[in-house]
């Protein structure tokens, strides 16, 4: 005979504990027309505790389910920050002509607030992300993204970063940099409009990779001063950035 589960066995022991309270309530002070009074108005308000458990209870679970995957995927977020993110960023921004307009807005403090990461992450829509194409050392770039490829896929592989659809966008886009350059046999040879090609592709990578940083800062400042602190000291904007607190 096949074992029940433990929710079919749990459900027959509470029915059954009912049975016996209601028996004993019977036994103890008799009048059985109080007692199924007693059983209908419970019932009666069955339905009720029924809303509260379904939509009251499940929606406060969920959104500890969801404050949970968030903070999971802040971790993986985080990771990919300290062995990829940075540094491209800050090379990519180094190769950036027009920098100089938003390079102040992007040099985060303690004292920001809520409202400031917002009025940056506003002006950032609207930036242009511009790269100098010709000053890009492509060979460099394709060497840092291959030997982090495999680092960068185990990172797709976790089922919480596809419920990130920026996060998941910046790492396609640094999957199909990677591929366009290790398709191309020299890439010191490249014809002005392959390069300007690429300079697309690296421009999308800017974008996404500049606004997923300040999403991303804003998390830390939020939740981890420590790693905040260190994350303002090495941030890929501030020319004078330097871990070392002084």
């Amino acid at each position: 005979m096949k074992r029940f589960s433990w929710e079919v066995r749990l459900g027959m022991a509470l029915v059954g504990a009912s049975l016996t309270i209601y028996l004993v309530k019977y036994a103890v002070l008799g009048d059985p027309l109080n007692t199924f009074q007693y059983v209908f108005n419970s019932l009666g308000f069955l339905p009720i505790n029924v809303l509260f458990v379904t939509l009251i209870i499940n929606q406060l679970l969920s959104v500890r389910a969801k404050r949970s995957r968030l903070e999971k995927l802040n971790m993986v977020i985080g990771t990919f920050f300290s062995e990829v993110g940075t540094t491209l960023l800050t090379f990519l921004s180094d190769h950036d002509p027009r920098l100089d307009e938003i390079r102040s807005d992007l040099i985060v403090t303690d004292d920001w607030s809520g409202e400031d990461f917002s009025r940056v992450q506003e002006r950032l829509r609207g930036y242009g992300y511009e790269v100098d194409a010709g000053r890009i050392d492509l060979a460099c770039l394709h060497s840092f993204l291959r030997e982090r490829r495999d680092f960068m896929l185990r990172i797709l592989e976790n089922p919480a970063v596809l419920e990130h659809e920026a996060f998941t966008d910046l790492l396609r886009a640094a999957f199909h940099l990677t591929e366009e350059l290790e398709r191309r046999a020299d890439l010191s040879r490249l014809p002005e409009t392959d390069r300007d090609h690429l300079a697309g592709d690296i421009r999308r990578i800017y974008a996404l990779l500049a606004r997923q940083w300040l999403d991303y800062m804003r998390f830390l400042k939020k939740d981890y001063p420590y790693l905040f602190s260190l994350a303002m000291r090495t941030n890929p904007f501030d020319e004078e950035a330097s871990p070392i607190v002084r």
